[in-house]
């Protein structure tokens, strides 16, 4: 604001000594200096739109490259997050990638789409709470160990919230388990009282869990994998959303895959 206030100076110092090297009498006094004011505001209105359309630009910029720093520090914990549990590789990516898409297929935008790429991203960040003895687990989990597998959304949410700009970003860990029909946890939420963005990531991480081997379990055949993703419409998934899935399959996959890029 400093160029506002040499220009302003400059403009009443210059434009006073103009008017009265022009001026004969009182009238063209009067009519100089409204014409004058006149000036000023028009002048100082643009100025300072400009003045702050570069702050603001500038400050865009920097939030800009502070998020990207977030994200890069967030998908350096998550590849590690991926790692130490065994998941398949680039799991946690595929996912993010593959939501986002599906997402701005069922017409998320803005916000709403950035924060499907961070909550997809960070779906199990709960887990990190989580004892190394269940989440790698090659056999069946105890009643018991169930119990506490089923804490993490909870977990997720708690961590998440404790970060300002994650805290939009909670409905996919906090409700990924959440069900159609109700049976999920840790709520119990049913239908459309379960948040979109969970109902969307739902989709992916079943197709994406079923179609890549884990530690308890091998790949699916790909057939085996788009019926039983038809069988759960309805009951575990939102119908539309697996209806929207199987229509743009073939897109979505690649893009899961990086055989394409979404942004």
């Amino acid at each position: 604001m400093s160029i506002y206030v040499v220009l302003a100076l400059a403009w009443i110092f210059l434009s006073d000594r103009l008017v009265l090297s022009l001026a004969h009498d009182e009238r063209t006094l009067g009519l100089l200096h409204s014409l004058k004011g006149t000036l000023f505001v028009l002048c100082t209105g643009v100025l300072l739109y400009w003045l702050i359309g570069r702050d603001m630009r500038r400050l865009d910029r920097l939030n800009h490259m502070l998020l990207n720093g977030n994200e890069q520090s967030l998908r350096a914990l998550v590849s590690a997050m991926d790692v130490r549990h065994k998941e398949t590789r680039d799991h946690s990516e595929r996912v993010m990638r593959m939501t986002v898409a599906l997402a701005r297929l069922a017409g998320l935008e803005g916000d709403a789409l950035r924060n499907v790429r961070f909550g997809a991203l960070l779906h199990d960040i709960g887990k990190l709470a989580l004892p190394d003895a269940i989440l790698v687990k090659p056999g069946p989990l105890t009643p018991e160990e169930i119990t506490v597998m089923r804490t993490h959304p909870v977990l997720g949410r708690d961590l998440l919230m404790r970060t300002a700009f994650l805290r939009p970003a909670i409905d996919i860990p906090f409700a990924h388990h959440e069900r159609w029909d109700g049976t999920g946890y840790p709520r119990g939420l049913s239908g459309e009282e379960i948040p979109l963005a969970a109902r969307i990531f739902s989709v992916v991480d079943v197709w994406d869990a079923l179609s890549f081997p884990r530690v308890y379990k091998p790949a699916w055949p790909e057939e085996d994998v788009l019926d039983y993703l038809r069988n759960a419409a309805g009951g575990q998934l939102d119908p539309g959303i697996v209806g929207l899935f199987l229509e743009h399959y073939d897109d979505l996959k690649a893009i899961g895959l990086g055989q394409a890029t979404v942004d």
